[in-house]
């Protein structure tokens, strides 16, 4: 059936939350933050340069509507912020995050002063003051100068971070981070570079006679009663908002005796661990502040759902989700379940049992063994490539963080297999790995290690399919192709990039032979090579000559049906390769 417009623009419309709206605003303040501090650098090039490129910036952000659009986002950005200073209870991130908050809290009371002097002071008196104006304030009053020093570093260190967390998991951002980077270094030194050199400008001309005239009379910096009123009106702001942090400071205090005279409640997790905790807290938040392992890829911003918990006990005594976390169920396709809650958006009100449908993980992911004594070598290894079948039809299904959480978990899988063998695996190509044997083994040692790995996998992966039999629609399933031969190991790749892998015919024929397994239904194709080495008798196995594309003779292989099978082939005639 097709999804009507009314309906997407619908769906999309709950993905709306207070993060989003959050993101929006803090969007439109880096803009202008940006804006801001090319402006600044101008003063590198000359006072006139920074006259004329204010003229140029105030132009675009006071034109109404954009300044509408402006206005509105600091009010809000501001509002969330101080929010968010009253509902978080847990980070994620323990440093970055309390960070981030503190430091945009902080601008506000940093900036003002400069705001009132220069909006404020144009809007109600028409004071046309400009960079001569506030660098000749700074002259009189070192503490302006430092606060305007520190808000520059403060407001794009937070913007800063709140970009980062907003990228980082993006696939393309490891390629520009570098940019992104030198951008963020040289930015704001060139703007301080700029305010210094326009400060040093204004400082050798303000004794004289000719540039007060012009730059320092009443309609430029106000008469003494004007100035008396903005800074009245500053020290009321500032007063202002020191009382409203105090207050939601005190409300956070309130809040947790309340919540100690309401009660605790109990947290049952899977496998028989139990945690009390406040009403009021979300389960991912209950997790963090006990330690409890807790799989959330996008650190409990309703951006994925790795978080996600199946509910075993009273389903009646669940609050109703949220509409960011109905629109990502429903992206999964289980809003229809009331039994599966996203542990970051599911704040309970009673006792809960739950399961993690997603454990948390850490795995190895790179696990070469560069030593000087292989580079540029020739020498006999096993390759073993291992894929994963239907990962195009699951990525089609599920969120994109959700897949590579999947996939991340079946390469943890192989490679716990391949290490457990005494193989190493070498080469992570989307779901697909390469692993090597040989490289610390004679060849008959690292061929029986190859046929070890692939039954384990086959083990692994069992496991795996058990642990996400919630998640997904069939099991996961794999092809394996085994090839042994002279390689030429060595760190490939250019200057930092470089990684140590093996090239050569057998690593060709095994990517080959993992293909093969599509077409003849099997899990494992390995060369008869492999098991003459071994020393494993594998009659008992299909016997195929294949083509393989590179190759003039076909080769003789042996196909797997289960790779279990194999740990139980006798042993039969050993040939040691040359």
């Amino acid at each position: 059936m097709t999804t009507l417009p009314h309906s997407r623009a619908a769906i999309s419309f709950r993905g709306i939350g207070l993060r989003q709206i959050r993101l929006a605003c803090g969007t439109v303040l880096f803009t202008y933050l940006v804006s801001h501090l090319t402006n600044h650098a101008l003063g590198n090039i000359s006072m006139d340069a920074l006259q004329a490129g204010v003229v140029i910036h105030a132009g675009i952000w006071q034109f109404f509507p954009v300044a509408v659009l402006f206005y509105t986002s600091a009010l809000i950005h501001a509002s969330l912020g101080v929010w968010a200073l009253y509902e978080r209870r847990q980070f994620l991130w323990r440093t970055i995050e309390p960070v981030q908050l503190v430091l945009g809290l902080s601008i506000p009371a940093l900036i003002v002063a400069h705001v009132v002097a220069v909006r404020l002071g144009e809007n109600i008196y028409d004071i046309d003051r400009s960079y001569p104006q506030v660098f000749s304030s700074w002259l009189g009053s070192s503490l302006r100068l430092w606060a305007m020093y520190t808000v520059v570093l403060v407001a794009w260190t937070h913007g800063c971070i709140g970009l980062y967390f907003w990228l980082r998991l993006k696939t393309w951002f490891r390629s520009i981070a570098p940019w992104l980077l030198a951008a963020a270094v040289m930015l704001p030194t060139l703007a301080l570079l700029g305010i210094f050199q326009g400060q040093r400008f204004v400082a050798a001309n303000i004794a004289r006679p000719e540039w007060q005239a012009a730059n320092l009379g009443p309609g430029q910096v106000g008469t003494p009663q004007q100035q008396d009123m903005l800074a009245s009106i500053t020290d009321a702001l500032l007063i202002g908002y020191a009382v409203l942090l105090i207050g939601v400071l005190a409300a956070r205090g309130i809040r947790i005796v309340i919540e100690r005279r309401v009660g605790m409640i109990s947290l049952a997790y899977e496998g028989g661990r139990t945690v009390r905790v406040p009403v009021g807290l979300s389960v991912l938040e209950a997790s963090l502040r006990h330690k409890v392992p807790h799989a959330s890829v996008c650190g409990g911003r309703a951006r994925c759902s790795t978080c996600r918990i199946r509910i075993t006990s009273d389903l009646t005594v669940l609050p109703e989700p949220s509409a960011r976390e109905s629109f990502v169920l429903n992206r999964l396709g289980t809003d229809g379940d009331p039994a599966i809650r996203l542990a970051c958006q599911l704040h309970p009100t009673a006792d809960l049992a739950f399961v993690q449908l997603l454990a948390p993980h850490g795995s190895s992911a790179n696990a070469h063994a560069a030593h000087p004594a292989r580079i540029g070598q020739e020498r006999y290894l096993v390759c073993m490539f291992v894929d994963m079948r239907g990962s195009t039809m699951l990525a089609e299904k599920r969120l994109p963080y959700d897949t590579v959480f999947i996939v991340n978990r079946f390469l943890a899988a192989v490679s716990q297999a391949v290490v457990a063998a005494g193989g190493k695996p070498n080469q992570f190509i989307g779901d697909g790995e390469l692993a090597l044997f040989g490289l610390n083994c004679d060849p008959q040692t690292a061929c029986r290690q190859a046929l070890k790995a692939a039954a384990q996998i086959a083990e692994n992966i069992d496991e795996l399919n058990q642990a996400l039999q919630h998640d997904l629609p069939e099991p996961l399933r794999f092809g394996i192709g085994i090839h042994g031969g002279e390689v030429i190991v060595g760190d490939i790749g250019y200057r930092d990039n470089m990684v140590f892998t093996a090239l050569g015919d057998p690593v060709n024929v095994a990517a080959r032979l993992q293909d093969m397994t599509k077409s003849l239904s099997c899990a494992a194709i390995v060369s008869e090579d492999v098991f003459i080495s071994a020393g494993v008798d594998a009659g008992a196995l299909a016997p195929h000559d294949l083509p393989v594309r590179g190759r003039m003779a076909p080769i003789k292989v042996r196909a797997v049906a289960d790779t279990r099978l194999l740990l139980a082939l006798p042993a039969g005639e050993t040939t040691r390769p040359a």
